[in-house]
């Protein structure tokens, strides 16, 4: 019964991490709309002209015209003062960052970087933690050394770079995407059998 109760929390769980990024969207687009079509409705009733569908055009233009602003050198730039302006606003600030970085490691390329997921002795001999394989190395020796990026939790855009024995790894057979859900989670998604001895 409590299997079942800890398999079901963990896929609830699943699924909030993944619609957050669709519901964060969906909060910004109806702002949008709804400001927009506020916006041009009285405008239109004075003009006697009827469009319809106005306040969806106006938002797909609005998020179309700010997507062309931020790809190019001077759009950039002025994100960049916006987002300086939201950094200083003290609770806003945390909240901002905090969505930003985990929704950038959820849609960031780097997942597809990462050549696995492992779990080492760190920061002690008996406590594990889990890693993701960034490269390899071969000492003079002859050993065979894997570079590792061991994250922090629940942000895993930062964290510590290491250099192990691959001997000391343990593979978690886990895809990077899986174990990256385990380190946002803080651990509530990780899979109830593991390879340690």
């Amino acid at each position: 019964m409590n299997s079942l109760i800890q398999n079901l929390r963990s896929k609830l769980l699943t699924g909030i991490i993944t619609l957050l990024p669709l519901y964060l969207t969906y909060i910004v687009l109806k702002f949008f709309f709804k400001t927009l079509n506020n916006i041009s409705e009285p405008i239109l009733n004075r003009l006697n002209v009827e469009i319809p569908f106005l306040g969806i055009f106006l938002t797909l233009l609005l998020v179309l015209s700010i997507g062309i602003t931020v790809t190019n050198f001077l759009g950039k730039k002025f994100f960049e003062i916006g987002e300086k302006i939201v950094k200083k606003v003290p609770l806003v600030s945390s909240i901002y960052l905090s969505i930003k970085q985990i929704l950038d490691t959820i849609t960031n390329s780097s997942t597809d970087e990462f050549k696995g997921t492992v779990y080492i002795q760190y920061p002690r001999k008996g406590l594990w933690t889990m890693a993701f394989i960034s490269g390899e190395s071969i000492s003079e020796s002859g050993r065979t050394f894997f570079h590792l990026f061991v994250p922090t939790t629940p942000n895993p855009t930062s964290g510590f770079f290491l250099m192990i024995p691959k001997e000391d790894t343990i593979k978690s057979n886990m895809s990077v995407e899986d174990g990256l859900k385990t380190i946002i989670s803080g651990g509530l998604l990780a899979p109830k059998l593991n390879p340690l001895k």
